[in-house]
């Protein structure tokens, strides 16, 4: 996948390759109405100065290709996940993107893909705008999603459940990069960093905090603390979070002195407003990104990125939501290491940053921004998205397409590389004037979102 801070294309793949073009559009934001996505207002500021403003009622909406809405858009997601599935635009109408997949398979992911991952597009790209923090959450291994995923098959509880944990049996490595200052808590940092942060608060909460964490065993530590927040007995819960936050609000220190009360305040009672004070807090910069591996805590605090992931909806959350929170299950999947930020680092070839993590449903590329050529390998099925300016994909097999800033493609592997031609405009286009784009994959053409003022500029593709 390739991405840009600031302007170029955003890319997702499994084995950094671009091929014959399927264009498709995302099917709907994802959390578009949850109070966690960013507003009208902070959209207008965000336009002048990056290339894309995401969760906004408007400029999230108009880079997507879609009519600007009224509620705030948390998420916005790209790809073949059931929950949300690109849509692709064929002459027999439109039709969504696993469906093409469950077909040929082969076709549209490459035998490489499809035989190692099956009939189904292994990652999900998403944009995140978060204006309000996000769950507390962990997610589980490749072994444990896929026990206790047939475990609850086995128990009949419904996929739909609100009380189910596993939805499928596949982990959820993520690998984030920001497009602005992106604030998150990630990581447990070491017990005696808390302890000094509560030294001088007298209420029951922080006194037996600290007696946990002043265990000579750093993980043992952790787990005593977490384990204590998350089974508070329910009598107590809210007035034991409550005397702590008044004090802590009172004589809060380090990092996290405002954080635990802005917590406090957006979930009262939440327990996971307190846990907050275990992890690292993390600011990345635009360009700036974070792999987050199975059994790492972390929550996404506030700020725009775009994130890849194996496609998977399993999550366990710990607070900061009202949704299902299984201690004892998260308890036994989180990893309480107390290890380095996970910063993701990037190599550097052929006019692009490649970030490739420890996971093989995807790799994450950053070409831009300014006029750059690229070449890319063609041999899985990809994920592009133009950011900022123009992008021209050019296979060596002589097809191609012209992307504008917010219009999405997807591409079916090729045993040829492709070219990347992106050219960074002095300034955004204005908001509901990207073009629609389409293309050929096969007998089917296949269009891109169409929004306000859009022209239809036909098919931009050619087929050998």
């Amino acid at each position: 996948m390739c991405t840009t801070a600031r302007c170029g294309a955003c890319r997702v793949d499994r084995e950094a390759s671009l091929g014959k073009t399927v264009h498709t559009s995302p099917e709907r934001p994802r959390g578009e109405n949850t109070p966690t996505g960013k507003r009208g207002a902070d959209a207008q500021a965000h336009q002048q100065g990056t290339t894309v403003c995401l969760g906004s009622t408007r400029c999230h909406s108009s880079s997507a290709g879609h009519r600007p809405r009224r509620h705030p858009q948390a998420e916005l997601w790209l790809g073949a996940h059931h929950g949300a599935p690109s849509t692709a635009h064929c002459d027999d109408g439109d039709r969504p993107l696993p469906e093409l997949i469950s077909e040929d398979p082969h076709r549209v992911l490459g035998h490489r893909t499809a035989e190692r991952f099956g009939a189904r597009l292994p990652y999900l790209l998403k944009f995140l705008a978060a204006e309000a923090p996000l769950s507390l959450q962990v997610h589980p291994d490749a072994e444990r999603a896929r026990s206790g995923f047939e475990a609850e098959e086995r128990a009949g509880i419904p996929l739909d459940a609100p009380h189910r944990n596993y939805r499928d049996p596949h982990h959820k490595p993520e690998l984030l990069l920001a497009l602005e200052p992106f604030e998150a808590l990630c990581g447990f940092r070491e017990p005696a960093a808390t302890v000094a942060d509560l030294i001088g608060l007298d209420n029951d909460l922080a006194t037996e905090l600290r007696e946990d964490l002043s265990h000579a065993d750093t993980q043992s530590a952790l787990r005593a603390a977490l384990t204590r927040l998350l089974t508070l007995p329910a009598p107590d819960r809210c007035r034991m979070i409550e005397e702590f936050v008044r004090e802590w609000s009172g004589g809060g220190r380090g990092p996290h002195a405002e954080i635990v009360t802005d917590l406090a305040t957006r979930y009262p009672g939440d327990p996971g407003a307190v846990a907050a004070l275990l992890l690292n807090r993390v600011t990345l910069w635009p360009g700036q990104a974070l792999f987050l591996p199975a059994g790492n805590m972390h929550a996404y605090l506030q700020g725009t990125a775009v994130e890849v992931m194996a496609s998977s909806d399993n999550v366990l959350r710990a607070g900061l939501t009202a949704k299902h929170v299984d201690a004892p299950e998260l308890l036994d999947v989180v990893d309480f290491s107390v290890l380095p930020i996970p910063y993701a680092q990037p190599g550097f070839l052929d006019g692009r940053r490649e970030f490739r993590p420890a996971a093989p449903e995807f790799a994450l590329h950053e070409i831009g921004p300014g006029r750059i050529t690229a070449h890319l390998p063609g041999d899985g099925p990809t994920v592009v998205l133009a950011l900022h300016g123009t992008v021209d994909l050019v296979a060596e097999v002589g097809e191609g397409v012209t992307l504008g800033r917010g219009s999405p493609c997807s591409s079916r592997p090729t045993a040829a590389r492709s070219r990347w031609r992106g050219t960074d405009t002095s300034s955004p286009p204005p908001s509901g004037t990207t073009g629609a784009r389409g293309c050929d994959l096969g007998s089917s053409r296949v269009r891109g979102p169409k929004c306000p003022g859009a022209r239809d500029e036909g098919c931009a593709c050619w087929r050998p």
